[in-house]
């Protein structure tokens, strides 16, 4: 029995390396857990086109929404360990969900391999263009006549659009309402058509319709200025003190996923993240590259930021139910 258990130990780092060789011989499939669109989703098909000229086999994204992203993640955390499933986990799906959703059907830190950090961004504050506000301070005096009847909106509970307005009220003292959409775009309509007072959306996803005239740039959330709408001014500059916010995505794997395919694929994302191409899509998408970390500086950062944002998202009351 002990040279078998010997002999099985030995075995199974050429088994993994033979397994590294033959990997992938068919169809990998990338879980989003936001809708076409929405920042998540542009990160991800930059990547996935990379990544399948990289592998030769042909990355399959596949957008699944609703509940803050719980729904698609849960699912990820259940699929086998394959190395044939992936996820595109961000700081709301792995951080603000635990402290939004009693049973938000996955644990971050036990449920996942973590792969790689993918990119940023900064969300901006946006308005009907025919409310009168120019500026955030003109935005709280008016949120302030009628406490908590001044309403956001957010692609769903547990967004950074969501939380984004939760540190607003938080460094403004002002009291709002929550209207949370099942999309991220159906969230930004929300403002366009009037539906909502306001909204703090990803940079990327509000450009065009900033520019097109369809929505109002008040402010946005980065420390300086984004290339994209230089003319807006950030929350610090205009008074809000400390109140900088940017959301990180990255990639992830069901826990148990074979260790030689989580280091080629961050070996993968690591080098896709520096092609000249993939720099000039995310810098036009206002999209800021993450540094180079390996899975293990991945894991750390989400323990951590769940150390931080937990107690703020209980403090603040906010609930997903």
């Amino acid at each position: 029995m002990l040279r078998r258990s010997f002999f099985a130990a030995t075995m199974m780092p050429f088994a993994g390396s033979a397994f590294a060789q033959t990997w992938p011989s068919k169809p990998i499939r990338m879980i989003v857990p936001l809708a076409p669109g929405a920042t998540a989703d542009i990160i991800a098909r930059i990547y996935a086109d990379e990544l399948g000229k990289a592998l030769g086999q042909t990355i399959v994204v596949d957008n699944k929404t609703g509940a803050g992203g719980t729904i698609a993640t849960a699912e990820a955390s259940r699929a086998a360990p394959d190395g044939y499933t992936m996820i595109l986990i961000s700081q709301g799906t792995v951080v603000f969900n635990i402290g939004l959703y009693p049973k938000p059907g996955y644990d971050p830190t036990k449920d996942f391999d973590a792969v790689a950090l993918a990119g940023s961004v900064s969300n901006v504050l946006v308005l009907h263009p025919d409310n009168p506000a120019k500026t955030v301070a003109d935005v709280v005096a008016q949120a302030r006549e009628k406490p908590g009847e001044y309403t956001y909106s957010s692609g769903g509970t547990g967004t950074s659009h969501h939380m984004s307005a939760l540190l607003f009220e938080r460094d403004t003292g002002v009291k709002m309402q929550h209207v949370p959409y099942r999309t991220t775009p159906a969230g930004i309509m929300g403002v366009a058509n009037g539906e909502v007072k306001m909204g703090f959306f990803n940079t990327p996803t509000v450009v065009s319709l900033i520019k097109g005239g369809k929505l109002k740039a008040i402010a946005i959330t980065s420390e300086q200025r984004s290339e994209l709408l230089p003319e807006v001014p950030t929350m610090v500059e205009q008074g809000v003190k400390g109140h900088v916010f940017n959301t990180w995505m990255g990639f992830a794997m069901p826990r148990g996923a074979p260790p030689a395919v989580v280091s080629r694929l961050n070996a993968e994302f690591l080098r896709i993240a520096r092609l000249p191409a993939v720099l000039e899509k995310t810098r036009a998408q206002g999209i800021d590259m993450m540094p180079p970390e390996p899975p293990a500086a991945v894991d750390k950062l989400v323990r951590d930021e769940l150390a931080i944002w937990v107690p703020i998202i209980k403090a603040s009351g906010a609930s997903a139910e």
